[in-house]
């Protein structure tokens, strides 16, 4: 029986510290975790990274004061924040830290009621913070995180309580956020700017509880919703483009960051909103955010001057910062053009161990699909869209997706797609071992062609339901082996079987028989089936490999 924990209903400025030491930790040590979830592969483009360098920058501020004040810890962590904040997932981070610190500071300890008020302002400074806030994402984490907040203070002041509640809701939301996104449930991940929002808010409990943090969490992406290659949802921070079929002349040119200090006596706050609506009109990806104190400002725009002048209304400018985005993308598209090779290869299977083998094959793209989980001809094509050659041979190993292969041709721009009609995973497997990239297009389709369409393919699987077809009178369970996806024997042992189907297809001029087991056989039982098969027929070559396949136990080739 676990230990009642002792309640307590306010948090000090020391264990604030602390909270916050612990919570930029818990960041730095899971970032990568985080980055892996955002698939915009650009320079400062990781969200982990960037929300990991925000909090360095906060903490360093908040480990240089030995006050315990909670106005002055306020004070260092909104403006540390501020400072380091890096792309959007940072600039967000920092605008919740900021909101957070505002309430916190009016008081010397902080209780329930007023943690839940700073995190309900940071989630209000952070909607504003973004021009056209989108739900799926960090955004909307936060936001549920503190309506959760004000909820559960109201019922009660203990603090453990408030800050477990607050993140069990945050968890939650954040399982939810593909559901909001489709960009984000076509690729089989939650928000990373979500996820480094509860990996931070962990590190903060972690803190409270005094608790060491020794290492990085492992996370897993949903069953049954393996990632298919796109674009982020939320990309950080870039105007450069992962798609390269859609890379072409940026809008604007320059990428140009820069802090406005001594703000003069003048100025108020509408003159920074202003500023903001200037920066809008001139160029886009914009950040005008602060206050009378310091303001940091970010826009992609033609006209950098514009905006330094402007902006010099209204204080001094410290850390200029201009990047040439004209020749980023030049240069992207530079190395693109010069990597490109004449031919790739996109295949379609199911099973980790079908995917690896294609992988070793050197198959550029493989997604996830099969019997019971057909792609769409858009997630072809996004996949398609993602390797670098003029010429793509997909091979759908389906007979149910070589439609939706077909109609994929027309979503891919530059690029010829050719579609072979291979309607099982050995047929695939045996048109990509006859694959050679030193020949021509046509060779190669060719030599593909005529290696897939004398390979005969079976599959031992089970019955769903109890069925009459032609002379078989199935029951629901039953062991059932299908050769060209008839139904030729069937029983209610899994290895016979598989050996009257192999038996059934072998014929005089077959003479290797190759085995791929599934996920639900064992190695062992596999190797000792295959080592009884070799002893019955000792003239035929049986090779086994694991398919890794979902609902059957075996798909065989004979050859």
């Amino acid at each position: 029986m676990a230990a009642a924990h002792t309640i307590k209903t306010h948090i000090t400025a020391s264990v604030m510290k602390r909270m916050f030491i612990a919570g930029g930790k818990m960041l730095e040590v899971n970032k990568a975790q985080v980055d892996a979830l955002n698939v915009f592969p650009v320079p400062d483009g990781d969200t982990g990274t960037n929300m990991s360098l925000t909090m360095v920058s906060a903490v360093k501020e908040i480990n240089a004061i030995n006050s315990t004040s909670m106005s002055e810890l306020a004070e260092r962590l909104s403006k540390g924040a501020l400072r380091g904040a890096r792309g959007n997932s940072g600039v967000i981070l920092s605008q919740i830290l900021k909101g957070f610190s505002n309430i916190i500071a009016q008081n010397d300890e902080c209780d329930a009621r007023t943690f839940a008020k700073g995190l309900r302002e940071g989630a209000e400074l952070a909607y504003r913070a973004v021009s056209k806030p989108k739900e799926g994402t960090i955004l909307t984490v936060v936001r549920s995180m503190a309506e959760e907040a004000i909820d559960t203070a109201k019922r009660s002041g203990d603090i453990q309580k408030l800050l477990n509640a607050v993140l069990e809701k945050g968890e939650e939301t954040l399982a939810q956020t593909p559901d909001m996104l489709d960009v984000l449930k076509r690729a089989g991940v939650v928000d990373s700017g979500g996820y480094g929002l509860i990996t931070l808010f962990k590190g903060l409990i972690m803190g409270y509880l005094d608790q060491e943090i020794t290492g990085a969490e492992e996370y897993a992406a949903p069953e049954n919703n393996k990632p298919v290659s796109i674009d982020s949802a939320f990309p950080d921070d870039s105007d450069l483009i992962v798609d390269y079929e859609s890379l072409g002349e940026l809008d604007f040119g320059y990428c140009t960051e820069f802090f406005i200090i001594n703000i003069k006596k003048r100025t108020t706050v509408t003159d920074i909103d202003k500023l903001r609506d200037y920066l809008n009109e001139i160029g886009n990806s914009v950040i005008c955010i602060g206050d009378l104190n310091l303001v940091k400002v970010h826009v992609h725009t033609n006209n950098p001057g514009k905006a330094l002048a402007k902006a010099l209304t209204l204080g001094e400018l410290d850390k200029i910062k201009i990047e040439n985005m004209m020749e980023q993308n030049r240069q992207l598209r530079a190395r693109y053009e010069a990597e490109r090779k004449p031919i790739g290869l996109l295949a379609v299977c199911s099973g980790d161990g079908f995917s690896a083998i294609f992988k070793d094959l050197l198959v550029d793209q493989v997604i996830e699909g099969g019997q019971t989980m057909n792609p769409s001809a858009e997630d072809i094509a996004s996949a398609a869209r993602k390797i670098n050659a003029e010429n793509i041979i997909i091979l759908p190993n389906n007979k149910n997706i070589i439609l939706s292969a077909e109609q994929s041709r027309t979503l891919v721009q530059n690029r010829n797609i050719f579609v072979l009609q291979t309607k099982d995973i050995p047929q695939g497997l045996a048109a990509v071992l006859n694959f050679s990239p030193d020949l021509s297009l046509s060779e190669n389709l060719e030599n593909m062609t005529s290696a897939f369409v004398d390979i005969d393919a079976g599959q031992v699987t089970y019955a769903v339901r109890d069925t009459v077809i032609d002379k078989f009178k199935i029951k629901k369970g039953d062991i059932i082996g299908l050769d060209k996806g008839n139904i030729v024997t069937s029983g209610k042992d899994i290895e016979a079987v598989t050996t009257k189907l192999i038996e059934g297809m072998l014929t005089e001029s077959k003479e290797v028989v190759t085995l791929y087991y599934g996920q639900d056989v064992t190695e062992e039982k596999a190797e000792a089936f295959v080592d009884k098969l070799q002893k019955v027929h000792p003239d035929i070559e049986f090779i086994l490999h694991y398919g890794g396949q979902p609902l059957y136990y075996y798909v065989l080739s004979v050859e």
